[in-house]
């Protein structure tokens, strides 16, 4: 009698008896385009395998406790003490006050130099301007911290909050994401914990700055393409033929006519980068990215159904729909959210070079078009113009070749209370130091690079379909700006592929964990070793925990956390 194994023994990784159904038939091409939880496999994570999320109720249930698990214990991490310090600390100094002024008037406003100590006594008794101010970023990411804002006031906590339920979510997202990617819920929740205790991540999902919400967004469209992929090669495998006992066989012609619908999951991607691209402009890289990875997987599934020439199928059949609910998606997106600065007054008071076509602009050409639509387009021509020539030194700026192992991070606040002030011990020596310091976990980077290592021979050598995706998602984030090796970056920027980061240490934790037909040896060196890193990813961050969030702390212990001279 064949026996099923029990979903107990699945968890702990013991692989099936002599008899017991151990997944589809061999040769099933079922198996090769929508791979189940408990299909077998080369695969190294196996005996972290769970039953799908479409099973039972407990199988749902446990898909889900452990992220929203993980994600209680980021968001406890984030909200505690979040209107800490009390001022305005970096470039909250533009973002906070132009969300307040978006919120109330539908573009930004130009301050007072002086206004932000008043900010922090009065908060929203601050009257706002009347002039228009001239802003590089377009306002998606304003909109997010304003509505902060609007619901908790005009105050650190009031433009942190909505910055600090997106990087939560984030990791919520995360979690199901690679539950989705490795068929594992552990895994899943590893990426999860590591996003959540990675220093970088955690500043930016407590400081108004635009890179945390760019993060969400890029995230969101990445997950939203790997449950298009899914969906998408689940369709394809059910339109294939099956022979008598059941087994799906492939099929040329199918593989190479097969209409895939509509796919909801992309369109909704689509949208994702277009709010993406809403908040900075590094997101057009990153729509060109994920446009190419969605068509790439979509050349995947037909060449596993069977087509004979899968990127001429592909050509046919799939690479239009993909430009539609992408590129257009995302750039009718993108104008939508100029909509404050497009409906401003057109008498003299609406938003900066909201008038230029009807003035300046008069004779520039184009005239066929609206008003509105050239000086947007004019807008937007000049703040190219400054981002490409932005070369002004800055104090913590840094080179793309040093963000991997945290060469240069970014003080956001610094102050050196005296004994018995601003929560300094009154039995200190000297003085202490309060720093929120934009630098990520080192044990979690550094132990990154070596996963990236792996990470790129399991796509190069394996053609390992998750790789791939990992190393699209840190390409996206990562390589464009090694092209300004002129320009003002910082660090701060790579919280865009954090998520990716921890994604592939997860990966690679799952290789060292080993399958669970392996020996005991190595089953336990793996074990222990992999342990042993989460460990010290988990220490380091809470070894840095003072000077990520502004908490006083003696010099001497400061200057303990400072490894490097170039993080001083």
């Amino acid at each position: 009698m064949t026996s099923t194994p029990t979903e107990t023994d699945l968890r702990q990784g013991r692989p099936p008896l002599k008899g017991e159904a151990a997944g589809p038939p061999a040769g099933d091409v079922r198996s090769r385009l929508v791979p189940p939880f408990m299909s077998p496999g080369p695969r190294l994570w196996e005996t972290l395998r769970i039953p799908p999320a479409t099973g039972d109720a407990l199988a749902r249930r446990a898909g889900w406790a452990g992220p929203l698990l993980v994600t209680l214990f980021a968001g406890l991490l984030r909200f505690r003490d979040l209107g800490s310090p009390r001022a305005v600390m970096f470039d909250e100094t533009y973002y906070a006050k132009d969300a307040w002024a978006l919120v109330h008037r539908g573009f930004e406003l130009s301050w007072p130099k002086d206004v932000d100590k008043l900010i922090i006594e009065r908060g929203g008794d601050v009257p706002l301007p009347v002039d228009p101010a001239y802003v590089v970023h377009p306002p998606v990411g304003k909109y997010v911290i304003g509505l902060g804002e609007l619901m908790f006031g005009f105050d650190p906590f009031g433009w942190r909050f909505m910055v600090a339920v997106l990087g939560t979510l984030s990791v919520l997202m995360l979690c199901r994401i690679g539950r989705r990617m490795f068929r594992s819920t552990f895994l899943g929740c590893l990426a999860g914990l590591l996003l959540a205790v990675d220093g970088l991540h955690f500043v930016m999902s407590r400081t108004a700055l635009l890179d945390g919400v760019l993060m969400f967004f890029v995230l969101a469209a990445f997950g939203c393409l790997v449950v298009d992929r899914d969906r998408a090669r689940a369709r394809l495998a059910a339109a294939l033929p099956a022979d008598g006992q059941g087994r799906v066989r492939p099929d040329a012609e199918i593989a190479r006519t097969l209409r895939l619908g509509a796919r909801p999951w992309r369109w909704a991607a689509g949208l994702m980068m277009g709010l993406a691209i809403g908040t900075k402009w590094s997101g057009f890289v990153v729509l060109a990215a994920f446009g190419l990875l969605t068509v790439l997987w979509d050349v995947g599934a037909r060449r596993a159904a069977g087509a004979r020439n899968p990127y001429g199928a592909v050509l046919r059949r799939d690479v239009v729909p993909a430009f539609v609910a992408t590129v257009p998606v995302a750039v009718v997106t993108y104008v939508v959210s100029w909509t404050g600065w497009i409906l401003s007054s057109d008498d003299g008071t609406g938003g900066y070079y909201r008038n230029w076509a009807a003035t300046e602009g008069r004779d520039a050409g184009w005239t066929f078009l609206p008003e509105w639509l050239r000086s947007l387009w004019h807008y937007e021509n000049q703040v190219w113009g400054f981002h490409v020539g932005l070369t002004s030194p800055h104090t913590y700026e840094s080179n793309p070749w040093s963000w991997l192992v945290m060469g240069r991070p970014v003080s956001y606040f610094y102050e050196s209370p005296g004994p018995g002030q601003d929560g300094c011990p009154s039995d200190v020596a000297d003085k202490c130091a309060r720093e929120v310091l934009a630098i990520g976990t080192p044990m979690l980077w550094w132990a990154g690079c070596f996963a990236l290592l792996y990470v790129l021979w399991r796509w190069a050598l394996r053609r390992d379909w998750r790789a791939g995706g990992i190393l699209c998602g840190i390409a996206a984030g990562y390589l464009p700006w090694f092209m300004y090796q002129e320009r003002t970056i910082f660090l701060f920027y790579a919280v865009a592929f954090v998520p990716f980061l921890c994604l592939a240490l997860a990966m690679t934790v799952g290789a060292m964990l080993g399958r669970p037909d392996a020996g005991e040896t190595r089953r336990v060196a793996g074990i222990s070793g992999a342990g042993l890193l989460v460990l010290l990813v988990l220490w380091n961050f809470a070894h840095f925990w003072p000077v990520l969030t502004g908490e006083p702390i003696p010099l001497e212990e400061w200057q303990t956390r400072m490894w490097l001279d170039t993080w001083v």
